[in-house]
């Protein structure tokens, strides 16, 4: 029953989670391309001047015409409905930080610690991934604060540097699915973090000038469009990292954190170019940088055209011994494996004609990305690994 009752909270939390972040991303890059199309009113158009507009654009969606105006600093005057843009950010970090928990810190001796990367205990793990979220947020915000956060190049590199850092020291130190989320974490809890610690509270301070009357202080303005352009590089990275949990051949591999660095290196560069586009700055080398940063990855994991297991001849029973003893703990019809309810993606290995027909699956998951057995936990050794690399090469036959 208690495994029953995870898989629920995991699938309605990634549920929470995945709509969340798709209204707030979606509301991030929306104002990010708004502000870069607003055009300065018209000579004229002397009443926008007048009270202040600092840029407007036109648009048309969904049958309606949309007319959006951006103040300098702030209208003469609050309307009397002011909506604001928040729990978006707030919601997703929250389910976010709940699926967590709930798998990497409840779970944390199969996703999160990998003894064969660092022998942690389970509270050591988690205290240095809630260490590591508070870090992150710290560090970012001082350098912002800083002399440094006035020089936007200096600072990317900065971040760059320590972020590569990051990646690093936790593939060092948790298992690759750990740390993959982990770097993403820390990327979210920044953008989050952002939000809720400089961009709202400068623009209650906004709201509190108009309010009382006096003169809005626009540093305000200045910090909250800062923290904003930050996030939405941040978003690309922060979304491959959400699924890379799906794909080993990122997380397990050797130079995972490598991997880990050129792709969030791409998306930052992918979406810059976006931005800068939308500025009417065609930068199509961004692109193209990004690109070859794919591409470099994609030759990094490679698989090579020859193996330890080739040329040894195995027998069908041999196989299948490794297969239930390693494997059909979790990937039975009924999963004998703590915490598992069903079998993990419907991959059933009880049987010799499961096994055959999950030959290919068996075979990426046990010998190319070596993820499976999850975090190792049945001990399955590298000449295990060997044996099935041998009859998978030989046809994966049951006989």
């Amino acid at each position: 029953m208690e495994s029953y009752v995870l898989e629920w909270l995991n699938i309605l939390g990634r549920w929470v989670h995945l709509i969340t972040g798709i209204a707030w991303i979606g509301a991030s890059f929306y104002f990010v391309w708004l502000d870069s199309h607003l055009k300065p009113p018209q000579p004229e158009d002397r009443a926008s001047q007048d009270i202040g507009i600092g840029g407007e654009v036109w648009a048309v969606h969904g049958g309606g015409f949309y007319r959006a105006q951006k103040f300098k600093v702030a209208p003469p005057e609050l309307p009397p409905v002011l909506h604001w843009f928040k729990w978006e950010a707030y919601s997703t970090w929250l389910s976010g930080f709940f699926l967590l928990v709930l798998i990497y810190y409840v779970g944390a001796e199969v996703y999160l610690i990998d003894k064969a990367i660092a022998d942690l205990s389970k509270p050591a793990a988690i205290g240095i991934g809630l260490g590591f979220l508070a870090g992150g947020w710290i560090v970012y915000d001082l350098l912002c604060r800083s002399r440094l956060g006035m020089n936007e190049p200096a600072l990317a590199g900065v971040m760059l540097v320590l972020l590569t850092g990051a990646a690093y020291a936790l593939t060092h130190l948790f298992s690759g699915r750990g740390a993959f989320i982990h770097f993403g974490a820390i990327l979210g809890t920044i953008m989050s973090a952002n939000v809720l610690m400089v961009i709202i509270p400068g623009q209650r301070e906004l709201v509190r000038a108009k309010q009382e009357g006096r003169a809005p202080d626009p540093i305000h303005a200045v910090r909250g469009k800062q923290r904003s352009v930050h996030n939405t590089y941040f978003t690309l990275p922060v979304l491959l990292v959400m699924i890379s949990n799906h794909y080993a051949l990122l997380t397990n591999a050797r130079w995972n954190w490598v991997v880990l660095m050129l792709l969030a290196l791409a998306g930052a560069l992918i979406r810059l170019f976006f931005v800068k586009k939308h500025q009417g700055s065609k930068q199509p080398w961004l692109v193209g940088a990004g690109c070859v940063a794919i591409v470099v990855v994609i030759a990094m994991l490679a698989p090579s055209p020859s193996t330890g297991g080739q040329g040894k001849r195995v027998t069908f029973a041999e196989v299948q011994s490794i297969v239930l003893a390693r494997c059909a703990g979790c990937h039975a019809e009924q999963p004998t494996f703590a915490g598992f309810a069903a079998a993990p993606k419907n991959v059933l290995l009880d049987t010799p004609e499961r096994i055959v027909t999950q030959a290919v699956t068996l075979h990426q998951q046990t010998v190319v990305t070596k993820a499976m057995p999850i975090g190792n936990l049945t001990a399955m050794t590298d000449a295990e690994r060997a044996v099935i690399d041998a009859w998978f090469r030989a046809g994966a036959s049951s006989k």
